[in-house]
């Protein structure tokens, strides 16, 4: 098989010993010293953890009750969300929470098609493609002009066949760092609601946009307009608890009777694929947001690392109109989150990489954390000069 690209950016990167090399590639937050830090919560909710934790022993399919409470809570953030409709499952990343939804929607129907925006993370359609679901895709980006195709992305999904499934970002997108806005998600809310869809939000990045609250404004607004709808959330980005694979999968159905067979349908899933989830992350998740003073806390490294995110796209927005006067970059300072396109081609990302030692995708999606103030004039500089 081919190997993944990320991966190939990652091993090249690592191999490259020129001190000046940029590595915009790979999806995880790094701090000003481009460092991936382990939260100052997660280390104090973990010492709790090591304190009191009394068995190791397995976990039911579902994953641990505190967790499924405490991260729905989350998810559902503003929303009168206390409902027997939400079955809410501890997943193995927000990798897993995707997979097992997909086993639920191909036993729920298994000839509906899900619809992803073009583009959509590049894990998407593999993942839930392989399950076995039909993959179609409606305009999102227009990489020409940088800008987000709202009118033709809510005119296609007008014509989307009764009970399909619309993929949506909940905030963040990845990779164009281009949002709805709360105007857009209503609309597309109209449109879902009037067309018999089921609305599909991949909520990776919660708090890293606007505010944990604003983040998931999607979430709740569909919630409270549609009868069915399901949400993958990714604990990853905002808890750092990248290799602790923790994640969760609500699906909201019509009624209790319904989201009592979806629970035994997703439990039988897991059953069948992995039997029941990892603890640790979770634990560490529930320790967090159990308590008001370690939430507040861990609140505030959302906001810092958040904080940082919008500084440096607004760093290398700056850095780009003084270097390419002639050339629009402001798809930077309109983003939101981790990534966005440069807008370049393959042949100039390979010119980047062999001539200046900055590393990134083919499609040039970038990581904006790997930007510091000390290598944004170089990442600038060689930028203007592959143009």
């Amino acid at each position: 098989m081919p190997q993944d690209a990320i991966l190939k950016v990652i091993a090249e990167y690592d191999r490259d010993p020129r001190e000046e090399k940029i590595d915009l590639g790979v999806g995880v937050y790094r701090d000003a010293s481009g460092n991936t830090p382990v939260l100052g919560t997660v280390k104090k909710a973990e010492q709790i953890l090591v304190d009191t934790q009394s068995t190791k022993s397995y976990l039911s399919s579902s994953g641990a009750d505190e967790f499924n409470s405490a991260i729905q809570a989350l998810t559902f953030l503003g929303a009168d969300f206390q409902s027997d409709r939400i079955t809410t499952l501890q997943t193995p990343g927000g990798s897993g929470s995707l997979r097992i939804a997909a086993g639920v929607i191909l036993r729920a129907n298994d000839d509906m098609s899900i619809w992803a925006g073009d583009p959509t993370w590049a894990n998407h359609i593999p993942l839930l493609g392989s399950a076995g679901i039909a993959m179609k895709s409606y305009p999102y980006y227009d990489a020409g002009n940088k800008q987000l195709l709202f009118d033709e992305m809510l005119d296609a999904i007008n014509e989307i066949p009764a009970g399909d499934i619309v993929l949506l970002h909940g905030c963040c997108h990845n990779p164009t760092g281009l949002d709805l806005s709360e105007d857009q998600w209503r609309a597309v809310t109209d449109v879902v609601a009037s067309r018999g869809l089921l609305p599909f939000i991949d909520l990776a990045y919660q708090g890293f946009a606007n505010g944990l609250l604003d983040d998931n404004f999607g979430v709740r607004h569909m919630f409270e307009n549609v009868p069915e709808m399901v949400v993958s959330s990714s604990c990853s980005k905002n808890f750092a608890l990248y290799r602790d694979r923790i994640g969760s999968l609500s699906i909201v159905s019509r009624d209790a009777a319904t989201s009592s067979i979806v629970r035994s349908q997703a439990n039988n899933i897991v059953r069948t694929m992995y039997s029941m989830p990892p603890d640790h992350g979770a634990a560490i998740v529930s320790q967090i947001l159990a308590d008001s003073a370690l939430r507040a806390e861990w609140e505030g490294e959302v906001g810092v690392m958040r904080d940082r995110l919008k500084s440096m796209r607004s760093l290398l927005g700056a850095a780009m109109r003084e270097k390419t006067p002639d050339h629009d970059f402001t798809q930077f300072e309109r983003g939101h989150g981790m990534f966005s396109f440069v807008g370049i081609t393959p042949e100039q990302v390979e010119r980047l990489k062999l001539e200046f030692a900055v590393y990134m995708v083919g499609s040039s999606r970038i990581n904006v954390a790997g930007i510091t103030s000390a290598n944004v004039e170089h990442l600038a500089n060689s930028i203007a000069a592959v143009l």
